[in-house]
């Protein structure tokens, strides 16, 4: 089954997505973290969540892009045992868009469509992997506020994906001020 989880900043989205697949029960759990440490404060924050997870039984992936080239086989990965929590979609579509800084040579910001059609066939690869595929992404137009052209391109090729995502997924669910909010059930 695949759940798309939307929310704002600090909606509760996160927890709710990692109370999600806890619920599934016992299986292995792989959290797909995408936020990349550009700094020591990203790199300490990272060190905080990888430990709270650890507590709740899930084995963190690092991974800043390139989902299709994810082999979750590696990680021990048996279909119907496992669930799977990519958090998240935004800092995904970030990296894809902006790189990670490890690239050379790499002409930055890529192409909307062709990061749209990355994140996309590697969500249908990890799609493919695993019984229940969980994402968590964050919704970016409630705000009201006004940005640059560069911002509006990210978050609309972020909402272009968010919008892919959900007509994929068996359930969308929205948590606002930590109430999930089911828009799409199964």
């Amino acid at each position: 089954m695949v759940t798309l989880i939307i929310g704002g900043s600090g909606s509760g989205k996160s927890e709710y997505a990692e109370g999600l697949v806890i619920a599934l029960g016992n299986r292995r759990r792989i959290y797909i973290a995408t936020m990349k440490p550009w700094d020591e404060e990203c790199r300490m924050r990272i060190k905080r969540h990888r430990h709270m997870r650890a507590q709740k039984l899930f084995l963190t992936v690092e991974r800043y892009g390139d989902l299709e080239g994810l082999n979750l086989r590696e990680y021990g990965n048996d279909k119907e045992k496992t669930a799977v929590l990519l958090e998240c979609m935004s800092n995904l579509v970030s990296n894809e868009m902006y790189g990670t800084g490890e690239e050379e040579g790499q002409a930055f910001p890529l192409d909307s469509d062709l990061v749209e059609n990355r994140i996309i066939q590697g969500f249908l690869h990890l799609k493919e992997q695993t019984e229940d595929l969980i994402i968590v992404t964050n919704e970016v137009f409630s705000d009201g506020e006004a940005y640059s052209e560069e911002t509006n391109r990210y978050r609309q090729t972020l909402a272009a994906i968010n919008q892919r995502i959900a007509s994929y997924a068996d359930q969308v669910i929205e948590v606002v001020a930590g109430i999930p909010c089911i828009v799409k059930k199964p």
